[in-house]
């Protein structure tokens, strides 16, 4: 994605977007929405039935959408783009900025991706290059992905052609998502790259436990990200944070069905950036493959580190592999087994983590012999095997640390 210039600074004047309840600086930097000058008339309407969308779940809807963000782009001060209740459906929509406004849409309908794959370029709703964004209301963006779910492949090749994913914000900043649903994507429901002073808040992510790639929320190369209240079960992780994310907040999620909350991959390509300072706290996370996971690349080919984590206040509920580290990661057998690692895991603290696991295997360290993980703290954790004919334990391999309050079993380190 080619990189787009920041927009020129405003005219002087402020206008608030939306006042809501935050959780944090971040949070509070992502609700309020700064405006140059007084609102100006756009030119057409931003409501798309009056612009002639029908929302009848057959007829298309592009166009319509498409007009409306051109008529608010255009404007100045604030401006609402309207779907109203009903089904909308559409195909591909590029929403580009710079824009001179700050641009609310406000979803009361529900907007459906087309199963024809042809009618999108990259992804289905593609927001690019805009300061200062709000999407709220109780609508549903579904991507209809049960559509096309058979069409994809990566599950056996990493060289595999990606589906749209259904919402991507690229280098988009001080941004608010709240309230609405994300329903049954194609691949990712949420993409989040380049992106500053994010709120994702009160949000639902849904799709099934099998659906392929279904990730609920990936962030990239962003910073001051905050995901809050937020219910997330789809077929692959719930929340997934990507080279170059600092300053991640993620606070009373609910994740499962799904592959758990995880970091990473990492190291995968040439010259990714550094993941630091993600706090995850006040979660719940049940019935997930994984739970809390960190992995990078076997044969990484990136030299970067992943630190000053805080993992606390989790409640596991029949997960897998509730708590895992691993730096030998190597899906499909695409690596070199005896690859050294270059992503060094550093600071990472598991606190105050209780409930079950559904394997034996409740902690899993498993870390580079030339790297080991460093700093890893273990604080009052107390996970138990929910089945029978083995004891609960803990694997730990190169990781370097202490624990504090765990039962003999899990005191790996």
């Amino acid at each position: 994605m080619a990189f787009i210039s920041n927009v020129a600074v405003k005219a002087a004047g402020v206008a608030a977007l939306l006042v809501v309840a935050v959780v944090s600086p971040a949070a509070r930097a992502a609700a309020v929405a700064v405006a140059g000058g007084a609102p100006s008339v756009p030119a057409g309407p931003l409501d798309i039935a009056q612009l002639g969308a029908k929302g009848d779940g057959k007829s298309d809807s592009t166009p319509m959408i498409l007009k409306a963000w051109k008529n608010a782009c255009e404007a100045t001060g604030v401006q609402k783009i309207v779907i109203p209740p009903g089904n909308y459906l559409t195909g591909g929509l590029e929403l580009k900025g710079p824009c001179k406004s700050s641009i609310i849409i406000r979803l009361d309908g529900n907007l459906l991706g087309t199963g024809d794959l042809s009618a999108y370029q990259r992804n289905w709703i593609e927001i690019e290059n805009v300061e200062n964004l709000s999407i709220n209301g109780h609508g549903t963006i579904d991507g209809q992905g049960a559509l096309v779910w058979s069409k994809n492949q990566c599950q056996h090749s990493y060289n595999c052609k990606i589906l749209p994913n259904s919402l991507v914000l690229d280098f988009v900043t001080n941004v608010q998502i709240r309230g609405i649903t994300l329903l049954n994507s194609k691949f990712f429901h949420l993409n989040i790259f380049e992106c500053k002073n994010v709120l994702i808040d009160k949000v639902t992510v849904k799709a099934p436990g099998d659906s392929p790639n279904t990730d609920g929320i990936h962030i990239g190369d962003s910073s001051n990200v905050t995901i809050s209240s937020t219910t997330i079960g789809v077929g692959d992780d719930c929340i997934s944070i990507g080279p170059g994310s600092k300053m991640i907040r993620i606070h009373g999620v609910k994740c499962g069905p799904g592959h758990g909350i995880s970091v990473g991959s990492l190291g995968r390509y040439k010259d990714e950036k550094d993941v630091e300072d993600v706090q995850v706290t006040g979660c719940t996370i049940a019935g997930t493959t994984n739970g809390l996971r960190i992995k990078s690349y076997e044969d990484s080919k990136s030299s970067l580190k992943a630190s000053k984590f805080l993992y606390e206040g989790i409640t596991m509920d029949n997960v897998s592999y509730p708590i895992i580290i691993d730096q030998k990661y190597c899906p499909n057998n695409i690596c070199v087994k005896s690859g050294a690692s270059k992503v060094a895991v550093n600071d990472v603290v598991f606190k105050n983590i209780h409930g079950t696991s559904n394997t034996p295997e409740a902690i899993t360290l498993n870390c580079a012999n030339n790297l080991p993980c460093q700093g890893v703290q273990l604080v009052n954790v107390d996970i138990k095997y929910n089945g029978s004919g083995n004891k609960t334990m803990a694997v730990c391999k190169n990781a370097i640390g202490k624990s504090i309050g765990l039962a003999k079993e899990l005191a790996c380190i």
